[in-house]
């Protein structure tokens, strides 16, 4: 199913598509009983791929108009994050990959946020936002909540952040939610507190399968054409083992601790630089003098 609602046609008009009660068309009919069959509008994209993992912005609003936009929908409920070190974890992974996202000039980053992606799941349930996400063709705009029917792109990356109340629903419903309604493309838990408990599933087939480490002991994001590593180190004056990701090369995205600490190592080089230029100049002019010349007529 998420192949079929990933596919569209390249051609300059949009195609429709006739499902039964298919992931974007679940409304249910109240006056009838039984399930619908909708036809819409699917979506345009400027290039034919199965693999991405991304659907486009719709290109015409179909039935939109009836849906709850973002503004419309709630976006906090009021509980707070397991343990401080989760909320640094967060901190961490929007610090770091945010500057590489606007390099590349695209991308959204999403941190404890609601994830709307039924229209029925607004009227029946609230199933809790990811702690980390990626959309990688989303642009950096500000939203409250992520709605995919309005923005017509689901995450590429979910990352959940594993604890004693959450780990089973973590691997267990919201990993069904991510592989068969949402369709994230990869999917990763890690306990902060237990640096064990990790690990990764990539969507093939429209179903997950288990990623593995590669012989540095990370896992490599093709969505996002990084790796994903355990660093152990202080982030906010905190000792811990960390979520961080690198580049393939194996250079850590920085921090602006770790960048400020760069720029100050830079200084330092390029002052004991001309320091040192300065001495070899002031040895050779005492020694042009010794000779009886001045420096300063040369």
């Amino acid at each position: 199913m998420c192949t079929l609602k990933k596919w569209v046609l390249k051609n300059n008009t949009f195609c429709f598509i006739i499902l039964p009660f298919c992931y974007f068309a679940n409304i249910e009919d109240k006056t009838i009983k039984q399930k619908k069959m909708l036809v819409f509008p699917f979506y345009f994209l400027n290039d034919l791929s199965m693999s991405t993992g991304i659907l486009s912005k719709p290109y015409t609003n179909f039935e939109s108009q009836n849906l709850p936009r973002g503004e419309e929908l709630p976006y906090d409920d009021g509980e707070p994050l397991e343990s401080e070190r989760h909320l640094f974890q967060i901190f961490l992974l929007l610090e770091t990959l945010q500057p590489w996202l606007q390099k590349l000039g695209k991308g959204y980053l999403g941190g404890n946020m609601f994830l709307y992606f039924s229209p029925k799941q607004v009227k029946t349930e609230m199933v809790r936002g990811p702690d980390f996400f990626v959309v990688s063709k989303a642009d950096f705009r500000e939203r409250k909540s992520w709605v995919v029917w309005e923005e017509g792109l689901s995450p590429n990356v979910v990352i959940e952040l594993l604890s004693d109340t959450t780990k089973h629903e973590d691997k267990t419903n919201k990993k069904r939610i991510y592989e068969k309604e949402v369709c994230v493309n990869e999917y990763y838990w890690y306990d902060p507190h237990n640096p064990n408990d990790w690990a990764g599933h990539e969507l093939i087939m429209d179903n997950y399968h288990i990623k593995q480490t590669d012989i540095r002991g990370r896992y490599i994001s093709k969505e996002l054409d990084l790796a994903l590593v355990r660093w152990h180190g202080v982030f906010l004056e905190r000792e811990a083992t960390w979520l961080r990701f690198e580049t393939i090369d194996g250079f850590l995205l920085p921090t602006k601790q770790e960048l400020a600490q760069e720029e100050r190592q830079k200084a330092e080089q390029e002052r004991q630089k001309a320091e040192q230029e300065k001495q070899r100049a002031d040895a050779l002019a005492r020694k042009l003098r010794e000779m009886g010349i001045d420096p300063n007529n040369l």
